[in-house]
């Protein structure tokens, strides 16, 4: 594995970016797909993968990305800051021991296919056999860092590669808690970021199909956020509970839950944060089949979103963007049998989301594909042409949901198995689960 603090940075690269192309990180990298799709060789670059390249993570880009780097900008590697020699090559070679992706190059997997390693994920707590002694800010500060980075890496990779290290940090901070020696001011702010963090490590558990411990990691949370008189994370903790009684078929108490956490979150100045809660609440009722309350609580989130950003929007909000808004609204068409338009807000859910976001993109393709095979009129080919883009996310996106979203789509699809396109994707299907995700 290449030591990043010998990266050297690549500001050549980042000069025809900005200067020339005049895009951000993201757009370089959907230019990068573009070009590659033209030349017959699709590639999943992201944003992340461009940064690695500008920082020199990646001291030069493997095969597929030089030819079509060079063709998008008629230079040749060393024209574009990258090193050609010995060391870039056993950087390269190093890190892609991990195996060959369409969708990253090696510094992708170096960082994120480990399964619950703290420290690749850069997590500032871990598992510390040490009295914990005196806590002060520092490891507050550390315990919300943790929360932050756990978020940033199962947007785009999924609950697979971060759940056991978020248990091994949550354990250590529960020491800091029951064991630390500290001032009334900061057991508040403590037990406020380990109940942030118990609420993430929830999150992961039940993108991981774990509800036993999801239900009992959001409940620690709501208790702290009660004791620590904390009400944003009182809200969310009830809004994710919500989220969890929906999953488990529980539409009344998914209902209670979204009204518990609208009632909290009130007084917090951000009408985003009620949206959610308003959005959950229609999940709720979409269940229970209620299509007249859903499209109310719909109404009532769609509004309140268009308020726009506030200064009170907790950190945690980030990804409930427009592209989620979308996606939720589709989840409760879904649930009401109004495939038509779940499909099209599922759509919309991805064009939204753009690059960002991959776990989340890759469910709602998987929604996509499964309204286009179910719908009153059925359109095989869309949901297969759907189906084939979500196989494109693993192995980067693992999480049991997204795992569980293909099987759905199998099963969707096979009462279209004689239509040609349907046939190879189940048999894709079936050889990308045999081989564990990777595809040749």
């Amino acid at each position: 594995m290449a030591d990043r603090s010998s990266a050297i940075p690549n500001p050549v690269l980042r000069q025809v970016r900005v200067g020339e192309f005049q895009m951000s990180r993201m757009e370089f990298a959907a230019e990068v797909r573009r070009a590659g799709k033209e030349m017959g060789e699709p590639v999943g670059c992201r944003a992340r993968l461009v940064a690695a390249w500008e920082d020199g993570e990646v001291g030069c880009p493997r095969g597929v990305y030089r030819r079509i780097l060079t063709r998008m900008t008629g230079r040749s590697m060393a024209q574009l800051g990258f090193r050609t020699g010995p060391a870039a090559t056993a950087l390269t070679v190093a890190s892609a021991s991990y195996g060959p992706s369409e969708e990253s190059d090696s510094v992708e997997r170096r960082h994120f296919l480990l399964d619950g390693a703290g420290v690749v994920l850069g997590l500032p707590i871990g598992t510390d056999a040490k009295a914990p002694g005196k806590i002060g800010a520092s490891q507050v500060r550390a315990v919300a860092k943790a929360v932050a980075t756990l978020y940033e890496k199962d947007h785009d990779h999924g609950s697979a590669t971060v759940r056991q290290a978020a248990s091994r940090a949550l354990h250590t901070a529960y020491q800091w808690l029951q064991n630390g020696t500290y001032s009334t001011k900061t057991e508040t702010k403590l037990r406020s970021a380990v109940g942030a963090l118990s609420i993430a490590a929830g999150w992961l558990s039940y993108d991981s199909g774990r509800a036993g411990d999801t239900h009992s990691l959001y409940g620690e949370a709501l208790a702290a956020a009660r004791i620590a008189d904390d009400p944003e994370l009182e809200a969310h903790a009830f809004g994710c509970l919500s989220l969890l009684a929906k999953a488990q078929g529980r539409p009344r108490e998914a209902i209670a839950a979204a009204q518990g956490a609208q009632s909290v979150a009130r007084s917090l100045g951000s009408p985003r944060l009620l949206s959610l809660f308003h959005m959950r609440e229609a999940g709720g009722w979409a269940l229970a089949g209620d299509a007249s309350a859903t499209d109310r609580a719909i109404v009532k989130a769609h509004h309140l979103y268009s308020q726009g950003p506030a200064d009170a929007d907790p950190s945690w909000l980030g990804f409930y963007a427009p592209g989620e808004l979308a996606g939720l609204e589709s989840l409760a068409r879904a649930d009401l049998g109004q495939h038509e338009r779940a499909a099209a807000g599922a759509e919309q859910a991805v064009l939204l989301h753009g690059g960002a976001f991959a776990r989340n993109s890759a469910l709602y393709t998987a929604d996509i594909a499964i309204q286009h095979a179910v719908r009153d009129r059925p359109e095989p080919e869309a949901a297969a042409e759907a189906a084939a883009k979500v196989l494109a996310f693993l192995p980067e996106v693992r999480s049991d949901r997204l795992l569980q979203s293909l099987h759905d789509v199998a099963g969707a699809l096979q009462r279209h198995n004689r239509v040609p396109v349907v046939a190879h994707w189940i048999e894709e299907y079936r050889t990308t689960i045999a081989t564990g995700g990777e595809r040749a």
